[in-house]
């Protein structure tokens, strides 16, 4: 079985020693699976590219158990090598729990758990550390999970590297690897975590680096066989395919229901919104839409024949600017909104949505104005939510509750009052509260959902997509005053 890397917590080296694996195993030919523990969007794009497979996330709170052992053993047991990345450090779960931590996650899969520790300002006491998660670990209920060993990150010489060495030897704890100290190595990072591979001019440079880093510091003979892969699931099916088994007749669109030329959503897809899992592609075709990509940044109209729209979260305050001079995207969004075309967002894609948003510097920029409020930085909100529906809508229906995430520092000005009820949120240290908005064609929501643990959302979203008119080709050349007209009358959701 593969190794789930760990550490005590945030910024210890986790994604670093993962990456040198990866980069590795690529480059000895090698197909390495990586995982990813938790609501995660950063940290597998990277993996992603420098595996060559797409990371999946495990996530046991928004998927469920079933679905993570399915994705872990189809995906991993197709791959020559697998590894899982772990979330925050080893026990953070919901709220002081270790509910949905790394260490949940390896209690589940039965994993061994290599810990990444930031070594620079240790000597001694780091064997008091490592015995603290040993132990802890071995007493999980109801399944313990063993420490295979520690990896030290930014050890400074090698007189630290034999204190820590001896330290470690101590309480007898295999020293797998042991990371220099070195500027080149830091992966830099802005308020929502590590920058996007898209914005890494030096990617492929870095690739070769990590590669390098594990070839000449990690202890491969230990560490390669703790990245063996899982063995097949118990029913080998694709996990798309198992994700809709549960649905006796899921609302298939009419295009896949037919058998004929899938229809069209448009998904916003640039450097602004990003912030998507893999499987809400894969579910969307399985439900007979095709995902066309749609760059409101490039200022591009809806892509005709549209049935949809989603905006998926991503960096839209760092481009408020350039979205705003987007009169072309926004004027095709408020027209497809007052045309009654179904459209879900979250998070960041709430944000292209609202009346304005502030940048960084507390600028504000003109937004789409199909919803009514405005969007400043403020408080980081962190952390799983528990929603409970408040109404019918696009993607709900009242009553049901179902987990999410929310993670965003912009918060919402002038936003509640009328069509401010989507559900009612509660979650560990935060006031319950009502948030997003909800209709017939609409979802607008901070909270992000991942697709594989809540299924009828995508399938109400096909069905709704199957409904409605296509977006026509000449709704591309609309012109401004005509658009204007259109979202004046359905300005407030």
């Amino acid at each position: 079985m593969p190794c789930l890397i760990a550490a005590p917590s945030s910024g210890s080296g986790k994604t670093l020693l993962s990456l040198s694996l990866a980069a590795l195993a690529r480059q000895r030919g090698q197909r390495l699976q990586p995982f990813k523990v938790g609501p995660d969007y950063l940290d597998p794009q990277l993996l992603s590219r420098v595996s060559g497979l797409i990371c999946r996330n495990l996530d046991l709170l928004l998927c469920g158990e079933p679905w993570v052992e399915q994705s872990f053993h189809w995906h991993g047991s197709r791959a020559d090598l697998a590894l899982v990345e772990g979330v925050m450090g080893l026990f953070d779960g919901l709220g002081p729990t270790s509910r949905g931590s790394s260490a949940a996650v390896a209690a589940q899969l039965g994993l061994p758990v290599v810990l990444v520790v930031e070594a620079s300002r240790q000597a001694g006491s780091l064997a008091a550390l490592v015995r603290g998660f040993r132990d802890q670990a071995r007493e999980m209920a109801p399944r313990p999970v063993e420490l295979a060993g520690v990896v030290l990150n930014r050890v400074g010489s090698p007189r630290h590297r034999r204190l820590l060495s001896e330290a470690l030897a101590s309480i007898e704890v295999p020293l797998l690897g042991v990371l220099p100290t070195s500027p080149a190595l830091d992966l830099p990072s802005r308020h929502l975590g590590l920058h996007p591979p898209h914005e890494l001019v030096d990617l492929d440079a870095r690739q070769a680096e990590w590669a390098a880093l594990a070839a000449a510091h990690l202890d491969l003979e230990r560490l390669w066989p703790l990245l063996l892969p899982p063995p097949p699931p118990v029913e080998d099916l694709e996990p798309i395919r198992f994700c809709l088994q549960p649905m006796a007749q899921p609302p298939i669109a009419a295009g896949g229901a037919l058998g004929v030329e899938p229809l069209q959503i448009a998904v916003a897809s640039d450097a602004a919104f990003h912030f998507r899992y893999p499987e809400t592609a894969e579910l969307l075709r399985a439900l007979g839409l095709e995902p066309v990509p749609w760059s409101p940044l490039a200022d591009e109209p809806l892509p005709p024949g549209s049935r949809g729209v989603l905006v998926p979260g991503g960096y839209p305050e760092l481009h408020a600017g350039q979205l705003a001079a987007s009169r072309r995207s926004l004027d095709s969004l408020r027209a497809a909104a007052a045309g009654g075309l179904p459209i879900a967002a979250e998070c960041g894609g709430l944000l292209l949505l609202g009346r304005s948003l502030h940048d960084p510097l507390g600028v504000p920029h003109a937004m789409a104005g199909v919803l009514p409020f405005s969007a400043e930085r403020g408080a980081l909100s962190l952390g799983y939510r528990q929603a409970t529906a408040m109404a019918d809508g696009l993607l709900v229906r009242r009553g049901e509750t179902l987990w999410a995430h929310e993670f965003h520092r912009w918060q919402l000005h002038r936003g509640v009052g009328k069509g401010d009820g989507l559900w009612q949120v509660d979650g560990w240290g935060v006031d319950s509260r009502p948030e997003g908005w909800t209709g017939p064609t609409i979802h607008a929501s901070w909270l992000h959902l991942h697709w594989a643990g809540c299924p009828a959302i995508p399938s109400r979203l096909a069905a709704a997509c199957g409904r409605a008119a296509p977006r026509p080709a000449s709704a591309a050349s609309s012109s401004p005053a005509t658009t204007a007209t259109r979202s004046r009358a359905s300005a407030g959701g």
